[in-house]
């Protein structure tokens, strides 16, 4: 059974969803050529100790390491912070985090550009997050799952690319990840029914070639399994009865 949020929880959310929405904006500005995964993580540290009360949701989230994910080209989700990656110039760089505030859970994602990226890296972007709006549209009550996922892979398969299928959104509210999965691909009218009060993650993950992924040797980041080029974005979503709301932008 999926339990709902009260408009009091859903306001308790949209605080914690800006704050999450100006630091990610701010840890944009650290993806440069020559700065370490580490260092972005180091840096959402330091902003997050601006907003008493406010914690990592990710830090030690099933034994997760860091605070925050950050994933690089190839790299899917859940990419460790290390001092030992660097940024390149042209690569894509997906910054995940989520905060966790007086009991409840907000989740988003942006993959930024490092500098001068290919040209097919830039349709890569452009399209992925297009299409993370495209499925937000579809985030009303008594809609589906389905609704929302068909809307992403629709849109992402005319550009040529694949939704990845391994990883899927999820609910969000009292705890980080709960039911329901919310994939990018499916078929309209199937899945989980949205209702008024529900909030969801939506979050497309989209690969330049095939859809398959393995997790690499230190358990946690997922990579194309053909190497391609990926991209992330996320929001956070209310349903209310006025239409998707997000949580997560300023």
């Amino acid at each position: 059974m999926i339990e709902g949020l009260s408009n009091e929880e859903i306001a308790c959310m949209r605080q914690a969803g800006r704050v999450a929405a100006l630091i990610l904006k701010k840890l944009g500005k650290c993806v440069r050529p020559g700065v370490t995964t580490k260092y972005i993580e180091e840096s959402f540290d330091n902003y997050l100790k601006e907003y008493p009360g406010m914690d990592s949701a990710f830090k030690g989230f099933m034994g997760y390491p860091a605070s925050l994910c950050v994933s690089i080209n190839d790299e899917v989700i859940h990419g460790i912070p290390s001092d030992k990656r660097e940024i390149c110039e042209g690569d894509l760089v997906s910054i995940d985090l989520g905060i966790k505030y007086k009991g409840l859970f907000v989740d988003t994602a942006y993959t930024y550009i490092a500098g001068r990226a290919h040209p097919s890296a830039k349709k890569l972007h452009k399209a992925s997050l297009k299409s993370l709006y495209e499925g937000i549209k579809k985030a009303k009550s008594q809609a589906t799952t389905g609704d929302i996922g068909s809307a992403v892979q629709r849109f992402i398969e005319k550009q040529g690319f694949a939704v990845v299928r391994q990883f899927v959104g999820h609910g969000i509210g009292k705890k980080l990840h709960q039911y329901p999965e919310v994939p990018n691909f499916g078929t309209p009218g199937k899945g989980e029914k949205l209702f008024e009060g529900m909030a969801i993650a939506i979050e497309p993950m989209v690969a330049a070639g095939s859809f398959d992924v393995e997790v690499a040797s230190d358990g946690w980041t997922a990579k194309t399994k053909d190497g391609s080029l990926s991209a992330h974005f996320e929001h956070t979503i209310a349903i209310t009865k006025k239409g998707p709301v997000i949580l997560t932008r300023i």
